[in-house]
């Protein structure tokens, strides 16, 4: 009886550990220069993220580059996952108001790696984003 209540018990809690594990590129990321936070979360099927803190000098460079408002930016638009853990889509660079094509990849439960690149993933830059623990 009490393995049989224990196998219940796992298999109630099963996919919500699977949907967590599935979902660890959504969260709250810091840029390596701890400049930007930006919130990964879904967006129907896709995930997008979006600027939700940014210091003095992340928001004037913005501004420059013809982003008034860093703000609620959208950086990370219309991505698609394409395996667990890795998102293909579009990200938006706000000091230079362009929007590339990009990955964002987890590399474990606290770092992602986001990588943009100009066409035909030529002349691509990468970052490590670290996870901001709620």
């Amino acid at each position: 009886m009490r393995v049989l209540g224990l196998s219940i018990a796992l298999l109630a809690v099963a996919p919500a550990l699977s949907a967590e594990a599935r979902d660890q590129s959504f969260g709250v990321w810091r840029n390596p220069s701890n400049s930007v936070h930006v919130r990964a979360e879904p967006c129907g099927q896709r995930m997008c993220g979006v600027v939700v803190w940014a210091n003095d000098k992340a928001k004037a460079d913005a501004a420059r580059g013809g982003t008034a408002q860093l703000i609620g930016a959208r950086l990370f638009r219309d991505f698609r996952q394409e395996k667990p853990g890795v998102w293909r889509g579009r990200v938006f660079v706000p000091d230079i108001n362009k929007t590339f094509s990009g990955t964002v990849s987890v590399l474990d439960p606290n770092r992602i790696e986001g990588k943009g690149c100009l066409v035909g993933r030529i002349g691509c830059k990468s970052q490590i984003w670290t996870r901001i623990q709620p």
